[in-house]
C-alpha cells in the first residue's frame, strides 16, 4: 500500500493554474498601440501608434460615451525561400478603449491617418468650454 501525502496547497496550485490558461470564451489583444492623449481649450486629442496596419483592418467606433478604437497588424512580409531569424515586432489584433470626459461631444469626432499615427480629435461641447465673466462694479 502506497502513502500519498496530501498537499492542499499544491491543489490550489494546480486550480491557480487552471484559472489562468486563456481559454475560448476570453478574448485578449495580441498587442496594445501606445497613445498619447492631449487636451486643448476645445478638444481633445487622442494618437494612437499604428505602424504597419493598413486603414482597412482599423475601426473607430463610439458608444455609450466610450471610444473604442480596434485593428490588426498582419503578419509581415516574406518568401518561402527566406529564413525568419528575429522577430521582435507585435502581430494580431488589438482593442483599446477610452471613456469620454462628459464635456466631450460625440457627434463631432474625426479620425485621420498619416505615416503610423491614427489622430483622433473629439471636440468638446460649446457650453463646456470655458468663458472669460466680466466682473462689474457695484
Amino acid at each position: 500500500m502506497n502513502v500519498v501525502r496530501w498537499s492542499p496547497f499544491k491543489e490550489l496550485d494546480n486550480l491557480f493554474q487552471v484559472l489562468e490558461r486563456p481559454s475560448a470564451s476570453v478574448k485578449r489583444a495580441d498587442w496594445l498601440p501606445l497613445v498619447d492623449i492631449r487636451e486643448s481649450e476645445g478638444m481633445y486629442e487622442i494618437d494612437v501608434e499604428v505602424p504597419a496596419v493598413a486603414l482597412e483592418d482599423l475601426s473607430v467606433n463610439v458608444a455609450d460615451g466610450v471610444l473604442t478604437v480596434s485593428g490588426e497588424r498582419k503578419v509581415g512580409r516574406g518568401d518561402e525561400s527566406s529564413r525568419l531569424h528575429r522577430v521582435e515586432r507585435c502581430y494580431g489584433r488589438f482593442l483599446r478603449t477610452f471613456r469620454l470626459p462628459d464635456d466631450a461631444d460625440h457627434e463631432r469626432i474625426e479620425a485621420s491617418s498619416n505615416d503610423g499615427v491614427l489622430y483622433l480629435r473629439i471636440a468638446k461641447r460649446e457650453s463646456a468650454q470655458s468663458r472669460p465673466i466680466e466682473i462689474k462694479h457695484a
